[in-house]
């Protein structure tokens, strides 16, 4: 519905954009300053944050975390998000919003990774500081800096736990991949193929999802992220194999919609189930047996230190540095089970339940 929406706008009128801005503050702000107003904070600078959504517990966490930072920051926090993952159209006007706005950056988590280059683009003509969070930009380097998991180590810890736990019966695992929508984001991409290459198959070509030849591999579907998608694709998966015994999962909503079309089809004792997330819920699921292990995140450390990042860029112009050895600022990932397999590291649930979020 946004590109019918596109199509419609043949005239940039001020109309326009405000009803654009207007949308966008329903959508995605509820507790910041009004979207499109440069004012309401005095001299202090705006500093915005794009979600993907607002619904899904990862981006709620990380707005909680900005909104915590611009207060000890002494910055104005402008958030917005897309109406579903993959909304490419909310996020361009969200910039467009924050450039109007006179911000001094933001952070973004970008529903297309390439689709949204152009309005970075855009915003850093007019001097401000981009940060992408948990999702680099395609190409990474279209941003300032990336805060972000290690989305592929994140693939790999999984993957190599989930090798390790088959033992011998890996070899003969049959495979379910439910991964996130068809535009195949970056963090899409990572965890897929770091999961792969952590239970031993050769990637084809490992900045591509769905070319891998092992017939371990049952298929992919997409699941936006969400528990009814991983229910459907778990579905479709099921009805090529009823023989799945192990499914990768893009997160832990994902997972919880797999694990119901499993349970449903009295399959839930013979699957394991790997995800991406530590979010409170997908560690209590993995305390219950739903899901085997989990590789957890940090939300809030990434949308913290990205406003200070904004609000030291405000005071002095200074840009944030990367990790040492990467090209991005590791923000940490640990594996969180409560079946600890030889040679992998991870913590258990405890662990998990002491730093997860949502």
């Amino acid at each position: 519905m946004n590109q019918a929406r596109t199509n419609r706008r043949t005239v940039a009128t001020v109309a326009t954009l405000a009803a654009a801005a207007l949308a966008l503050s329903a959508c995605g702000d509820s507790g910041s300053a009004p979207a499109g107003g440069g004012g309401g904070g005095g001299d202090q600078p705006i500093v915005g944050l794009i979600t993907k959504t607002d619904t899904n517990p990862f981006f709620v966490k990380m707005k909680e975390g900005a909104q915590a930072a611009a207060t000890e920051q002494g910055v104005q926090l402008q958030t917005f998000a897309g109406k579903q993952d993959g909304d490419n159209e909310s996020q361009v006007q969200a910039i467009e919003n924050l450039i109007s706005a006179g911000a001094k950056g933001f952070l973004i988590t970008p529903s297309d990774s390439a689709a949204i280059v152009p309005s970075i683009d855009k915003a850093k003509q007019q001097g401000m500081l981009v940060i992408a969070l948990d999702t680099p930009t395609e190409p990474a380097d279209a941003v300032d800096a990336t805060f972000a998991t290690d989305n592929f180590q994140a693939g790999v810890l999984i993957g190599q736990w989930a090798k390790s736990k088959l033992g011998a019966g890996a070899a003969q695992a049959k495979i379910a991949m439910l991964d996130l929508n068809a535009n195949h984001p970056s963090v899409d991409v990572g965890r897929d193929q770091g999961f792969l290459e952590g239970f031993g198959i050769d990637l084809a070509d490992k900045t591509q999802i769905g070319d891998e030849t092992d017939p371990r591999i049952v298929g992919h579907a997409a699941t936006d992220g969400e528990a009814d998608g991983g229910r459907t694709a778990m579905e479709s998966l099921l009805q090529q194999d009823p023989g799945i015994n192990l499914v990768y999962t893009i997160n832990e909503p994902a997972a919880s919609g797999a694990y119901e079309a499993l349970k449903a089809a009295g399959k839930e004792k013979d699957v394991t189930i790997v995800s991406v997330d530590g979010g409170c819920p997908g560690v209590d699921a993995v305390k219950n047996g739903q899901i085997g292990a989990t590789s957890q995140q940090y939300p809030l450390k990434m949308a913290s230190e990205g406003v200070a990042a904004v609000a030291a860029f405000a005071k002095d112009g200074t840009k944030p540095a990367a990790t040492e050895g990467k090209t991005f600022t590791d923000t940490g990932v640990t594996l969180i089970t409560d079946q600890a397999q030889p040679g992998v590291d991870s913590k258990d649930t405890t662990f998990g339940a002491q730093n997860c979020w949502g």
